[in-house]
């Protein structure tokens, strides 16, 4: 078991001796300061390295991960990090990044206790029960990809209208929004939503608010209204 760990500090030496023997002065750059142009709100599974998948180096990318990678507006955590990233290090852009093969997500499609985490996942359970209609027909690997994608759109939705974005695009017209979904199986980024810089825009991609929501290739734009839906939870 100490030899897993000691493997780990070993890497570490041999990654510093790499990174100098690239630039004698790496480090001393980094101890600078940062000035990242990303903020990345992602899932914390394993499999999904931000900067290996992105081939960004450090500095370049805030980072901010949780189970399914969601983004709610009572999480104090996110919120701080969101706040620093927009207010104080200026980011230009928001990724919000989901991935097929979600535990959290699939988890979230099933009726059983997990313990704490259920609270969490509520969210994602919510997202199920209002998309039902389009998922109702898929088999259950096209349902859990699906509600990934509807997931990313969700949180990105509740991004775009927290407090610290919204004076930032009334003030600076920024950061500009972004919803990706990565493909373990492919390792390719799926682009999930426009950028988006604005209320129109949000409003545009996400209609939450009244709902209504459609598809054309990925992306959501021309208008559905659902007068007939059928919960889940009762069929």
């Amino acid at each position: 078991m100490l030899e897993t760990v000691k493997r780990l500090l070993d890497n570490n030496q041999e990654w510093v001796q790499e990174k100098l023997s690239e630039d004698p002065a790496f480090f001393e750059f980094l101890a600078k300061g940062q000035q990242p142009k990303f903020l990345w709100i992602g899932c914390s599974d394993s499999r999904v390295p931000t900067d290996v998948i992105t081939k960004t180096d450090p500095g370049e990318m805030f980072v901010h991960r949780n189970i399914a990678n969601l983004v709610i507006n009572t999480d104090m955590n996110m919120l701080s990090v969101l706040q620093y990233a927009v207010d104080v290090l200026k980011v230009e852009h928001i990724i919000v990044c989901g991935h097929y093969g979600c535990g959290g997500v699939r988890a979230a499609m099933t009726n059983q206790h997990y313990g704490l985490i259920d609270n969490w996942l509520q969210q994602i359970k919510d997202t199920y029960n209002f998309y039902w209609p389009y998922l109702k027909g898929l088999s259950h690997e096209e349902q859990e990809a699906r509600l990934v994608e509807f997931s990313v759109v969700q949180q990105v939705y509740n991004l775009g209208k927290t407090n610290t974005v919204q004076n930032a695009w009334e003030k600076e017209g920024r950061p500009y929004i972004h919803g990706w979904v990565y493909d373990i199986k492919t390792g390719k980024l799926v682009v999930q939503t426009p950028m988006i810089h604005d209320n129109k825009g949000i409003d545009r991609i996400c209609r939450f608010a009244n709902s209504n929501i459609s598809f054309k290739e990925g992306y959501l734009e021309d208008v559905t209204t659902f007068e007939e839906i059928t919960d889940p939870r009762q069929s």
